[in-house]
C-alpha cells in the first residue's frame, strides 16, 4: 500500500509500506494492505511504519528514527489527521 505523510514543512515520507500503526484518539491502531476506508484524528504519539526493505528505504525525512530490529521507521507527532482509501494512506501531521 502507498503511504504519504505531509507536514506544514513539506513531504516527510512517500512510499510503499506493509503496515502503519498510528496513535488514534481511541487508542493505537494498525492498518494493513486493503484495510477498510477510514478517516481518523490522531493524538500525540508515534507513527510506526513497516517497510518491505528498511535498508533500501531512502525517501524519508531525517525526523524519523529507525528501528532496524523491528524493520520499522518511527515518527513522533503532536497531532494529525489520517485518511485511508483505495489502499493509499495520507497522513497530515503537526
Amino acid at each position: 500500500m502507498l503511504l504519504e505523510i505531509v507536514s506544514p514543512e513539506g513531504h516527510l515520507f512517500k512510499g510503499d509500506v506493509t503496515s502503519v500503526t498510528v496513535p488514534g484518539v481511541n487508542g493505537e491502531f494498525q492498518m494493513l494492505s486493503h484495510h477498510a476506508n477510514i478517516v481518523s484524528v490522531l493524538n500525540e504519539g508515534s507513527i510506526k511504519i513497516a517497510v518491505p526493505n528498511l535498508k533500501a528505504a531512502t525517501e524519508y525525512s531525517p525526523k524519523f528514527t529507525r528501528n532496524d530490529k523491528e524493520q520499522k521507521l518511527m515518527l513522533a507527532i503532536h497531532s494529525g489527521t489520517l485518511e485511508m482509501k483505495d489502499n493509499k494512506i495520507i497522513i497530515l501531521v503537526d
